[in-house]
This record gives structure tokens, C-alpha cells and sequence, in this order.
């Protein structure tokens, strides 16, 4: 047991479950090793990391995360048409997740939403977008963060 608190400067390691709203797991720690991330390094969004503060080893909770706590809503401005031509010899599927290259030349993943001939209509919008999620924390252990 430590006398530390999930805040600032801390070090936590935790087993987290996310759910979708109808108890669908996305993603969890529980059948492996348990995730480590300081609080404020950008591995959680700040929506995830809020509901934690305060917790202590050994605490469980359970909370429901709004989509502008999450990762945002559904955006319709993120959804681009485009020509099959497009894909250079790769064949778009429906529910395919393919990599675009961003204005910056960045990589940019996108789900291709619909197929109509050769119209191709790819989502840029994060999966989870405009959802509320369920996040499942068991806190093991709060320690100060160490620079390595």
C-alpha cells in the first residue's frame, strides 16, 4: 500500500477495461500485463486520466467517458470521397482500416465506410468518435514518476 495518489508527476500502473455502450470490450490489460503511463504523457487522453485522480493503490472504478472526453464526436468533414483509382492497386474492402498520407506526410488511418462503383467514402473520424465509453480501472500501483 503507498501513502501516493493518482495526480501531476505521478507513476501509475493499472489493468483497465474500455467498453463500448452496449458492454462490448475495445480493449483491455486484463489478459496481459498491466498498462504503466504517467499522468499528463499524452498515453491517456486528459478525459481518461481525470475520473483517476485521487485513486490509490488497490482502488477500482468504473467510469462513463463522453465522446468529448474521449476521442471526440463523429465529424462529417472527416469523411472524404474519393475514386477507386485512388488506391493504387490495393482494393478497398468495407470496414478496412488503410494508411493515407496526411497534408504533412503524415500517416493518417481510415476506414473505408462505403463502396458505390467507383466512388471509395473513407472515415478519418477515430473509431471511437461519438461514443461513450466505460472505463474500468484496478489501480496496482501510484509512485512518483522517474526520469530515465
Amino acid at each position: 500500500m503507498s501513502d501516493y495518489r493518482i495526480d501531476e508527476g505521478m507513476e501509475v500502473t493499472l489493468h483497465f477495461t474500455l467498453k463500448l455502450e452496449d458492454g462490448t470490450v475495445v480493449d483491455s490489460t486484463r489478459d496481459k500485463a498491466p498498462a504503466t503511463f504517467q499522468v499528463g504523457d499524452g498515453n491517456l487522453p486528459p478525459g481518461f486520466e481525470a475520473p483517476l485522480t485521487g485513486l490509490t493503490d488497490g482502488d477500482t472504478g468504473s467510469y462513463d467517458i463522453t465522446p468529448e472526453h474521449a476521442f471526440g464526436q463523429h465529424n462529417p468533414q472527416n469523411v472524404q470521397l474519393m475514386k477507386r483509382d485512388d488506391f493504387e492497386g490495393e482494393v478497398p474492402e468495407v470496414g478496412m482500416v488503410m494508411s493515407f498520407a496526411d497534408a504533412a506526410g503524415g500517416e493518417l488511418p481510415g476506414v473505408i465506410a462505403e463502396i458505390d462503383g467507383e466512388q471509395v467514402t473513407v472515415d478519418f473520424n477515430h473509431p471511437l468518435a461519438g461514443r461513450t465509453l466505460t472505463f474500468e480501472v484496478d489501480v496496482i500501483k501510484v509512485a512518483p514518476a522517474t526520469t530515465h
